[in-house]
């Protein structure tokens, strides 16, 4: 296990104050570099062996979004790897120690030269360890898309403020793309993300939004219909 200490941020919280979901991502995507950083397997050493950890796929269950100025713990769990696939739990605690969000993810190790998924090194496996898994309702890996009933949105462009390290659009920016098409005052109390394949700068992406009972799905395309990615939103609606 890794884990850090913070304090929730006016930059990073919403009208009402409270903790933006993007911004708790960027928390989860910040503790898994800094656990990779601190084991020296960061991103100077992917780079150096020509390889990448690409996410395959979220899910994260809110129990609560803090409000500015709480102080919170933010943790990390390795705890499989399989083939060319890791998997990493997620959590986010009150300063009382309560959880406020618990997360699942996914990764791919990829060659960089390839393109090809590799197994990682037994060395690399050993530095990271295994820890126990969180307690938690785990969820498909793969989510279904409706047959009909999308509405298709205004074209996006990508930008270089989308992009990470690795030159693609980072995993959290695809989050906050589909999030925009959620209505005023749904709350997401889950989220689960399907990623497909890498988007490049000036890549155009086409979202299709679909409107269920108690949940949103976004599925955003290229230019030949293919998914980049498959954002589901689970929640309610708050009364105003």
């Amino acid at each position: 296990m890794y884990q850090f200490q913070s304090r929730i941020r006016y930059s990073e919280t919403d009208r009402d104050g409270r903790l933006t979901l993007p911004a708790l991502l960027n928390y989860f995507q910040d503790v898994t570099t800094f656990h990779s950083e601190d084991l020296d397997v960061g991103i100077s050493y992917m780079k150096r062996i020509r390889q990448v950890w690409v996410l395959s796929a979220w899910q994260i269950v809110i129990e609560r979004y803090p409000a500015m100025g709480e102080q919170v713990e933010i943790g990390t769990i390795p705890y499989e790897f399989k083939a060319f696939m890791g998997s990493r739990n997620f959590f986010m605690k009150d300063g009382a120690g309560r959880f406020l969000a618990k997360g699942n993810s996914l990764w791919s190790l990829l060659d960089m030269d390839t393109g090809r998924p590799i197994t990682p090194s037994q060395e690399m496996m050993d530095t990271y360890g295994c820890g126990a898994k969180l307690e938690m309702d785990y969820a498909p890996r793969k989510i279904a898309v409706p047959k009909e009933g999308g509405v298709l949105r205004e074209a996006v462009m990508v930008r270089r403020h989308h992009l990470d390290t690795n030159q693609h659009v980072n995993n959290g920016q695809f989050v906050q793309m589909a999030a925009e098409y959620l209505p005023e005052h749904f709350v997401v109390k889950q989220l689960r993300v399907e990623y497909r394949q890498q988007a490049f700068l000036n890549d155009v992406m086409y979202p299709m939004v679909f409107a269920l009972q108690d949940s949103f799905i976004v599925e955003i395309k290229d230019t030949d219909g293919k998914p980049y990615v498959i954002v589901e939103f689970s929640g309610v609606q708050e009364e105003v």
